[in-house]
């Protein structure tokens, strides 16, 4: 079974389709561990889905430590339910999408990933979690998600890791998710992203507030491409207050709102 189960994630991994398949930059080459312990995380994210019942859910990796900041999470992307092949070959399989940046810079895309390249970007731990969307609304996101036009309405390639959530200027990866998933839930209200942070604001959705220091955002800002504050409100910014969507936030409002379940964590075995 385990054998099966290592072949399915596998297989999904190399069978990504587009939006883009592959990975959105090639650092230095995983280690034999690391490629393991990744495929080890996958096969068990896999059966957690899969007793999970659901079509569609909402999953996050711990791709940078930011315990720093109170976060347990870096980055969200959906996962849901499909099937490859046909006839009698046909199987299901999980497959991932998600807003990647493009090796540092400047501009996002989004990926259609298996679950076992998910996990290959080097987390800071092989652990995952994911929140079980209300039947209705992984209805909704599903016919969304299979389709690339569709997946992209409100995606922004200007990228920023640390945009702020009621702008429209840059869009950083777990924003595209949670207004993705915004425009599903109300598709007669959200045609584009002013309208889905309009709805968002309306349903109670609280950015994190990061403390960063005068010197940290100049550090940050000189030194890397794919971070900006120009679209933070002047006051908030001077005063080091930079609020942006992430992983833990959009989790809380899931459970708050009662779009979403609690999540579940998931550990790959040591």
């Amino acid at each position: 079974m385990k054998t099966m189960l290592a072949a399915a994630v596998l297989a999904a991994a190399l069978a990504a389709g587009p939006a883009q398949a592959g990975r959105p930059c090639e650092n230095a080459k995983p280690t034999i561990d690391q490629i393991r312990r990744g495929m080890d995380l996958a096969q068990a994210t896999a059966a957690a889905l899969d007793r999970s019942g659901a079509d569609v859910v909402l999953l996050a990796r711990a791709g940078q430590d930011l315990s720093e900041y109170g976060l347990r999470w870096s980055h969200v992307g959906f996962v849901y339910r499909d099937t490859m092949g046909s006839g009698a070959e046909a199987r299901p399989v999980w497959r991932v999408m998600h807003k990647l940046n493009q090796c540092g810079t400047a501009l996002a895309d989004l990926y259609r990933q298996g679950l076992g390249e998910f996990f290959m970007d080097s987390p800071v731990r092989y652990e995952a979690a994911f929140s079980v969307l209300k039947p209705e609304l992984q209805q909704a996101l599903l016919p969304v998600l299979k389709e690339n036009a569709r997946s992209a309405a409100l995606h922004t390639p200007d990228y920023n890791m640390v945009a702020y959530p009621w702008s429209r200027q840059y869009q950083q990866s777990n924003q595209w998710a949670l207004e993705t998933l915004a425009s599903a839930a109300a598709p007669r209200e959200v045609l584009n992203r002013a309208q889905a942070q309009d709805w968002l604001k309306r349903q109670g959705y609280e950015p994190s507030d990061l403390r960063l220091s005068a010197a940290k955002r100049l550090g940050a800002r000189i030194g890397m491409a794919n971070v900006a504050f120009d679209d933070h409100p002047s006051a908030r910014r001077f005063a080091g207050h930079i609020e942006t969507t992430t992983a833990d936030t959009v989790f809380s409002w899931l459970t708050r709102s009662g779009y979403g379940q609690a999540p579940q964590t998931v550990k790959a075995a040591p």
